[in-house]
């Protein structure tokens, strides 16, 4: 199994920013009827997951996979919030809060995280 580096987790940030994007543009697809968002969400997702497909070489799928979807799962909800206005109630906030803890735990504590 070849050894977690830099570019490891370089490819994993790059994942989920192209997850991001794509489920940001899903939004604005009208079940993929403008093309310009469609494109774009068709593209980020095929991106996200070819980039996925190096961590998961020399990361646990499982761990690639909980980093992946909990940072992207925070980062719709910033854009979210920031760009088109969509509140958050305080159980919202609470269990982004637990996501993201989850999220540090794994990647500082686990030896499953590969450091």
């Amino acid at each position: 199994m070849p050894a977690v580096t830099l570019s490891t987790y370089l490819f994993l940030f790059a994942a989920i920013v192209a997850e991001v994007i794509a489920t940001t543009a899903l939004a604005k697809t009208e079940n993929f009827t403008k093309l310009t968002p469609s494109l774009i969400t068709v593209a980020g997702y095929a991106f996200s997951f070819w980039c996925l497909s190096y961590p998961i070489r020399v990361l646990p799928a499982g761990v690639v996979y909980a980093i992946w979807s909990g940072t992207g799962i925070v980062l719709i909800t910033a854009v979210a919030w920031i760009f088109f206005g969509q509140k958050l109630d305080l159980p919202a906030v609470f269990g982004l809060g637990l996501i993201i803890a989850g999220v540090v735990i794994v990647n500082v504590f686990s030896k499953a995280a590969g450091h």
